[in-house]
């Protein structure tokens, strides 16, 4: 789904920064994003993180939720639910649960990490497969995120760029992030201090080039995605943070 691969997009985290001091994020953080294509007000995708346990370990279960509103459901229904079950510490995945039902597309997959043997189990349910990859200090699409958000970015310089690798549908790829900007942006919660990214993402799939997306990303202790600009193979799609509650930090808007 695009709305959830440009969330996607924003999940990528730095390799080689020091932790910042204070916690990024918190059990029962809410974000909750508007999706234009266009003029058109295409859907919403929300981001929830809830404490659990797995494999006897504490850890951070995140929530990504997809769907289409208005006009766009008439065209095209979609309801995607990508889940991820992440270590507290190291930030590492272990359970990635994609269950995407688009138009009547269905994808339903379980990815199983195992950090230790090096592998990931993927096992899809539609077609009744079961295969294991091998990995290497990898991210998921959700994980990725919440590792970058644990980061220090106060030394990142304009042009700076960052790789991180990350599995998905079978592969691991490096994904590279650089730095534009740092600037403030009007929002509907007034201006905001933001870093400006450009990921590099592969064209041809679903985004026009490989330059194809902007993203914004709170300048604060928070490090929230609050805007997505992206030119698609088809029209254009614009994010927006439209609601959210329990932050871990002060979100610093300037009136």
């Amino acid at each position: 789904m695009k709305k959830l691969i440009l969330l996607s997009i924003i999940f990528i985290s730095l390799t080689s920064f020091k932790p910042v001091s204070k916690s990024p994020f918190k059990e029962g953080e809410w974000l909750k994003f508007r999706m234009h294509y266009g003029l058109v007000n295409a859907g919403f995708a929300t981001l929830t993180i809830k404490d659990a346990q797995k494999n006897g370990k504490s850890v951070y279960h995140v929530v990504g939720e997809g769907w289409t509103t208005g006009v766009a459901k008439v065209f095209f229904k979609v309801y995607d639910v990508y889940q991820s079950y992440f270590d507290k510490e190291t930030g590492l995945p272990y359970h990635f649960i994609r269950r995407v039902d688009e138009g009547g597309y269905i994808i339903s997959k379980d990815k199983y990490f195992d950090h230790q043997k090096k592998e990931v189990n993927v096992k899809d349910h539609k077609r009744n497969t079961n295969e294991v990859y091998k990995i290497n200090e990898v991210q998921d699409m959700i994980s990725a995120f919440y590792f970058l958000r644990k980061k220090d970015f106060s030394n990142f310089k304009n042009g700076d760029e960052i790789i991180i690798n990350i599995f998905f549908d079978g592969e691991t790829n490096p994904f590279k992030l650089r730095l534009l900007a740092r600037e403030e942006i009007n929002t509907k919660f007034g201006k905001v201090k933001c870093m400006k990214f450009r990921p590099y993402v592969q064209a041809g799939r679903v985004f026009k080039e490989n330059e194809s997306l902007t993203v914004w990303i709170t300048d604060d202790d928070n490090k929230i995605p609050i805007r997505i600009k992206a030119t698609l193979v088809v029209g254009s799609l614009k994010a927006d943070l439209e609601e959210y509650k329990g932050l871990s930090n002060p979100f610093n808007i300037i009136f």
